[in-house]
């Protein structure tokens, strides 16, 4: 039988979808891959992801053309390595966008969206199975009417179109979604919605599918004509996903809710997957309403056993058989307070820069020697070492790597002591290695050169004690 961390084990989620045809995902944040029983439950449960703040724009772009990838990287190798599909999101949204997009004149504006999904999904292409290219255009209500932002009031109703056409230009093989909340029963703004399909199929404007959050609570159940709204919207020609589901509630009611939504996107050809926002209640951004499928203590509870049910398969019981106790806390709060919406800001995730166009190359785990090895002379080259993100059982480092010297380098070789009972969970950027007792990292392909006076920058995730106070050497060749 598989275990966690290699496949899907008999009577997981993820399995029991794709015995349907269908992916079962989570929304994932970065700086909770370093806790065992988190990275347990995801790699055994799930078969896609979804980075809940780390491909936002205020991650990524928070200064303008300067890109921050790293925690969106370390998401998208954690994916790849267990074989998962992993959703993109989001390129275009009002919300948590920088301060510095909304101050730009109409033609910067449009140049800057376009520059920021082209290097994004650039960045990214082959990787990626699907974008939320364009996220919560629309308003509340029943007027129908757009929803008031940057891109709306500068660039007008065209820029969805706009968005969408440099979308597919920058990666033609990943669909292409628009994504939105309160629109997962018939009402004025999801026919405004579908409106604005329908007339983009008939131009052959490129869009792929249209995605479905399903954030639920007691005072906004699950509609009663949800799966004909799916259904519609399947017979304009795009797949339908719910991307970002959670039930608020707990029991028989919350488990009926699950239950409808499975059955409802298991009856539309269509629809081609669901993807709860989070892993365990703990973590999620409404974690006083328990909307999720695994307790705090990654349990599963009585709404897991009805998704597995639902879905076909079978195994799931109340109570669960998670094992262990939760390695670490989150190193913030949820900052999301509306009912209904996407979720609140990113919480301790890397604020540095970086300027690769692809990731590096993770190599698993390297655990760490005692201290007392030199590292060996620098040569052209210096290494800067910084924590950028903590929390109890590990840490995530950035090492800046800068051409010291008065020639361009072709390549860089970082050495250092990992301290005793530490291990490198995750490393982007670089590619790991070992040499006489001491952690390396060698440049990627394509971060090797680097002229007089540049620098580049390579990340890691760390499972064990706090950040230590490293010095490391650099060697240039």
């Amino acid at each position: 039988m598989a275990t966690a961390g290699t496949a899907h084990a008999v009577g997981t989620l993820g399995n029991a979808a794709a015995a349907q045809g269908r992916y079962f995902g989570t929304a994932v944040a970065a700086n909770h891959l370093g806790e065992s029983d988190y990275t347990a439950a995801l790699d055994a449960e799930f078969g896609a992801v979804t980075p809940e703040n780390e491909m936002k724009w205020d991650t990524i772009e928070a200064n303008q053309n300067s890109f921050n990838f790293a925690p969106g990287d370390q998401i998208v190798a954690h994916a790849q390595a267990q074989n998962m599909k992993i959703r993109g999101h989001t390129l275009v949204w009002y919300s948590q966008l920088p301060g510095w997009v909304s101050g730009l004149s109409a033609t910067a504006l449009e140049a800057a969206m376009n520059n920021h999904i082209t290097q994004v999904m650039t960045h990214y292409k082959g990787k990626i199975y699907a974008w939320d290219v364009v996220n919560e255009a629309f308003q509340d209500g029943g007027s129908g009417a757009r929803r008031s932002s940057p891109f709306q009031d500068k660039l007008g109703n065209g820029y969805i179109e706009e968005a969408f056409r440099t979308a597919r230009a920058a990666d033609p093989n990943a669909k292409l979604c628009y994504n939105d909340y309160n629109t997962d029963g018939v009402n004025a703004k999801s026919t405004a919605v579908y409106n604005m399909v329908k007339d983009f199929k008939a131009r052959g404007v490129p869009i792929d599918c249209v995605g479905f959050q399903g954030h639920f609570n007691p005072q906004s159940p699950v509609p009663s004509d949800f799966q004909a709204n799916l259904q519609r919207f399947a017979d304009l020609g795009v797949d339908v996903q719910m991307t970002e589901v959670d039930v608020a509630g707990s029991g028989t009611a919350q488990a009926n809710n699950y239950t409808t939504i499975v059955k409802g996107c298991l009856a539309v050809t269509r629809c081609t997957g669901i993807t709860v926002w989070g892993v365990t209640d703990k973590y999620s951004w409404r974690s006083s309403d328990t909307p999720l499928l695994l307790d705090g203590n990654y349990q599963k509870k009585a709404s897991y056993t009805a998704v597995l049910t639902a879905l076909g398969g079978s195994g799931g019981t109340s109570g669960g058989t998670s094992t262990g106790t939760s390695s670490g806390t989150s190193s913030g709060t949820s900052a999301g307070t509306s009912s209904g919406t996407s979720t609140g800001t990113s919480t301790g995730t890397s604020t540095g820069t970086s300027t690769g166009t692809s990731t590096g190359t993770s190599t698993g785990t390297s655990t760490g020697t005692t201290g007392g090895t030199t590292p060996p002379p620098s040569s052209g080259c210096s290494a800067t070492f910084r924590s950028v993100n903590a929390w109890s059982g590990g840490y995530q480092a950035e090492v800046t790597v800068k051409n010291t010297g008065s020639s361009a380098i072709s390549g860089w070789t970082v050495s250092w002591s990992q301290p005793s009972g530490d291990t490198i969970a995750s490393l982007w950027n670089a590619v790991q290695g070992s040499s006489g007792g001491l952690t390396t990292a060698k440049n990627a392909a394509y971060n090797g050169q680097l002229g007089a006076g540049a620098t580049t920058t390579f990340g890691y995730v760390v499972n064990g004690g706090a950040p230590p106070n490293l010095t490391e050497a650099c060697t240039a060749s």
